[in-house]
């Protein structure tokens, strides 16, 4: 079996004591530590940055996701409609 090892980083952060504290609570409610939690948090909020991203760049460039018409695929399109 093969594993593969995905690249970390390891940062030591602060949080208020109340923040620490829900936290705390809310990795206990879903069964798992409070650094997995954080963890996880953080990947999601990442992932979503990324699709964000993405989103806000297709929506400038390619609007609804579609390309526009060429000039002599307009001209066909407005011949068959008869205009």
């Amino acid at each position: 079996m093969i594993t593969a090892t995905i690249p970390t980083k390891k940062k030591l952060i602060d949080l208020k004591d109340d923040t620490f504290k829900a936290l705390s609570v809310m990795a206990v409610q879903r069964g798992t530590n409070l650094k997995k939690f954080i963890e996880n948090i953080l990947d999601r909020v990442a992932d979503d940055y990324d699709d964000k991203l993405l989103y806000d760049y297709l929506s400038k460039t390619e609007p609804k996701g579609k390309l526009p018409l060429s000039d002599s695929e307009q001209a066909e399109f407005e011949n068959w409609l008869g205009v």
